[in-house]
């Protein structure tokens, strides 16, 4: 690793946090990790059912959680990780705007100054069911009134995450790389079915894409995600392929870097903001000058931790969850001892202040909780 050193200081819920990039930093910084912009949804999302709602019927779900979701998911991995996140959204004036606000702002430290409450504006929805390993949606919502908020005029970033989408070009991603920042695209299902890399003008901006082993091969017209990764690095330096339960693969053009790391196998509770949490967590093994190999681990660590619990950014692991696993996993009799150098790179990292009994809850069933003192 480039450094291990790193600074333990105060979450904003009065909790211990690591901050990955204590070595690296200096006076002449740009104030912000990681700058991202999008559209803020209140999530509501049911688990513990078993099966698919029926036509005609009604479901009870052993489980609910609320909490912001849409771009929110990634600002708050981000933020959990430690990395200063500046986020541009636009959230409603309705009492769903308002908490999503305060819970984002207050509740995980995210800077919202580029973002705006937009006057007779209504929140989006999103309302997930979560059932054997998948989930299905239901969202409502309105386009926000134009340039509400302003995403063209990006703050000073060490990094971006732009999420790319296929046919259209987003000034700011442009405009944030102008100023130095490392952008991180990741991109969606291609409705049109063309799957055209060129029909990603943004993509020449990226420092690194990370699309699932479909969309990639999809890009690339292979028929293996591998395959697919080293064409993709003909148009982005780095490319990461996301493999589902079979892991991830990563190459580097510039350092001849490849890196293969298997998934962590856990029992998954609900998949909402898994990949965003695996975005956030390569944005801070990157930022932070780790190896490949350790970026790409780390990254599917903290997507593992996130799918046992329920919700996206609900579930977004912190330092104290991933020290908690470091912890356990050392304690279990038969453990694979290469699974275990593979991960080594946590001890360097974390540190007992840190360290929480195991499994870890965090999620807030509902709306309208007062906090405890």
């Amino acid at each position: 690793m480039a450094s291990t050193r790193k600074a333990l200081t105060q979450g904003p819920n009065c909790s211990p946090q690591i901050d990955p990039l204590a070595a690296l930093r200096t006076p002449g910084d740009p104030p912000w990790d990681v700058y991202l912009t999008g559209t803020v949804f209140l999530d509501i999302v049911f688990t513990g059912l078993d099966s698919a709602p029926v036509r005609g019927t009604e479901s009870w779900a052993r489980g609910m959680g609320s909490s912001p979701g849409g771009v929110a998911n990634m600002a708050t991995a981000l933020a959990r990780l430690g990395l200063r996140t500046s986020l541009a959204a636009a959230f409603g004036d309705d009492h769903y705007g308002e908490y999503c606000w305060d819970t984002l702002h207050q509740g995980e430290g995210i800077d919202l100054s580029p973002s705006r409450t937009v006057p007779g504006w209504h929140s989006p929805v999103t309302v997930s069911m979560a059932y054997e390993g998948e989930r299905t949606m239901v969202s409502h919502g309105h386009e926000p009134p134009p340039g509400e908020p302003a995403p063209d005029r990006p703050p000073r970033a060490r990094a971006a995450v732009a999420s790319l989408t296929p046919g259209h070009s987003a000034p700011w991603i442009a405009q944030a790389a102008r100023k130095g920042a490392r952008i991180f695209g990741d991109v969606g299902w291609d409705d049109t079915g063309t799957w055209d890399l060129a029909a990603l003008p943004d993509l020449r901006h990226c420092e690194a894409f990370l699309p699932n082993a479909e969309e990639a091969m999809r890009y690339t017209r292979t028929d293996c995600p591998r395959a697919a990764a080293r064409a993709l690095t003909e148009h982005v330096p780095v490319a990461v392929v996301t493999l589902g339960a079979q892991g991830a693969y990563a190459v580097d053009r510039r350092t001849g870097e490849t890196a293969s790391v298997p998934a962590i196998e856990v029992e998954a509770l609900d998949p909402t903001g898994a990949g965003d949490v695996f975005v956030a967590g390569f944005v801070t093994g990157t930022l932070a000058g780790w190896p490949l190999a350790d970026r790409l681990a780390f990254a599917g660590l903290t997507a593992a931790l996130s799918v046992q619990e329920f919700g996206g950014s609900l579930s977004a692991p912190g330092w104290t969850e991933i020290a908690a696993w470091w912890r356990r996993v050392q304690s279990v009799d038969g453990q694979d001892p290469a699974a275990l150098r593979r991960y080594g790179f946590l001890a360097d990292l974390v540190t007992e202040e840190l360290v929480r009994p195991w499994p870890l809850r965090r999620a807030v069933p509902t709306i309208g909780f007062r906090r405890s003192a």
